[in-house]
């Protein structure tokens, strides 16, 4: 079992994070995305879409996806959990991951790959004007984020979950992309200072 990664590219770092979470050795393979090696036909026919992570089984059978692989350690692995173990916990945990990907993270990479000139060959079109359209949505996620820690250790409750890992790459992604958070986020503040001392935060 390995998983192919481009180790500085985000996503990959969300599975690393989450597979030191659960103490959970594996084995690398780098692949450089900026050299287009996504797009060897040996890769492709592990991943069609040409995106990493990908995680390769013993048996050759390939899983991509950043979630989908994540979901798979969970069941291998239950504990500890990070996607919830009640019914309840499980919903509110899929609520603000995937807020976390769709109204945080998103905004952050479309802002990142349309207006950084090192990502015109992956990025075609490159369209400068969405890129700039994602900074205020972006924006409004880091305050929705903040408002949600108001009342919560953690962004889906008091239990650490896949939803903190989701947004603590999408935050440290902000650096790369050209961002800075907006100022007076005091709850978002406190909770990164927590998560990023975790020792699965440096995966």
């Amino acid at each position: 079992m390995k998983i192919i990664e481009t180790s500085r590219a985000p996503n990959p770092r969300r599975v690393r994070i989450f597979l030191a979470e659960k103490g959970i050795d594996m084995v690398y393979e780098q692949i450089d995305i900026m050299q287009e090696e996504q797009r060897l036909q040996h890769f492709t026919a592990l991943n069609p879409l040409q995106r990493v992570p990908v995680l390769v089984l013993d048996d050759g059978t390939s899983l991509c996806e950043t979630i989908a692989i994540c979901r798979y350690f969970e069941a291998l692995q239950p504990e500890p959990s990070l996607f919830g173990a009640s019914p309840m916990e499980k919903a509110v945990i899929e609520m603000w991951n995937r807020r976390m990907e769709l109204n945080l993270f998103f905004h952050i990479a479309q802002y990142f790959r349309h207006l950084n000139p090192n990502m015109a060959h992956l990025e075609v079109p490159q369209v400068a004007e969405w890129g700039e359209a994602n900074k205020p949505r972006a924006m409004d996620g880091m305050k929705l984020l903040d408002a949600q820690l108001a009342a919560n250790a953690f962004v889906a409750g008091d239990k650490y979950s896949v939803a903190d890992i989701t947004a603590l790459v999408a935050i440290d992604f902000l650096k790369p992309a050209g961002l800075e958070q907006p100022p007076g986020l005091n709850n978002l503040a406190r909770w990164y200072g927590e998560i990023s001392a975790r020792p699965s935060a440096k995966a």
